[in-house]
């Protein structure tokens, strides 16, 4: 019996370990890329996410130099810059994307991140060539006060669609406790994401 190519867990770019935390910017609470890479440990990730602005090339190179001296990934959002060290696109890009859309990498190590609300987005994902997926909410959020939190059984089950596919994923939404994140233990993430998760980053209220 043949198995399903879609099915086959893909490699990871490049050898570098995948980050365990991911810091994200945020346009009220968490504006500035610069802080929110002074307050992340080495070996985790910044997710800048400067939709709507169009940053100047030299501020991204300068973050870019940061985050290496830190040993941190900055990924920025909606664009594949080469000067940083990945890309994070909102679903509904995703969803739109052709296949093995991130086929082609800025570099080798390159790493592009997904936002994924439904099964139909995780799918999406992995049809584009993303290497992971943020699932969110898991839980209640600020960010998203409205928003009907997908609880830990649903994030388990879309967790477990992601990895089967190749991807890795990252809880999105809510993760600020020590029991929120007890709650997933168990499931297949690689890692929790979300704005104010570093023990020193500010938040804006």
């Amino acid at each position: 019996m043949k198995s399903d190519p879609k099915l086959v867990p893909r490699p990871k770019p490049g050898k570098r370990k995948l980050p365990t935390l991911i810091l994200m910017t945020d346009a009220i609470r968490a504006p500035d890329p610069a802080e929110a890479l002074a307050c992340a440990p080495k070996g985790a990730a910044v997710i800048y996410r400067a939709y709507g602005l169009s940053p100047i090339y030299a501020d991204l190179v300068r973050l870019g130099r940061m985050a290496r001296r830190k040993g941190v990934r900055l990924l920025i959002a909606g664009n594949l810059q080469a000067v940083a060290d990945g890309a994070h696109f909102p679903e509904y890009i995703i969803r739109q994307s052709t296949e093995r859309r991130f086929a082609g990498r800025a570099r080798p190590g390159f790493l592009v991140t997904a936002a994924a609300h439904s099964e139909r987005a995780v799918i999406a994902a992995a049809r584009a060539g993303a290497d992971a997926v943020l699932i969110s909410p898991v839980f209640a959020t600020r960010s998203h006060p409205g928003a009907k939190p997908l609880g830990p059984v649903r994030f388990a089950r879309l967790a477990v669609m992601a990895h089967v596919r190749g991807l890795a994923v990252y809880a999105l939404g809510g993760m600020t406790t020590d029991d929120a994140r007890r709650r997933l233990s168990g499931t297949c993430m690689t890692g929790i994401a979300g704005i104010g998760l570093a023990p020193k980053q500010k938040e804006r209220a």
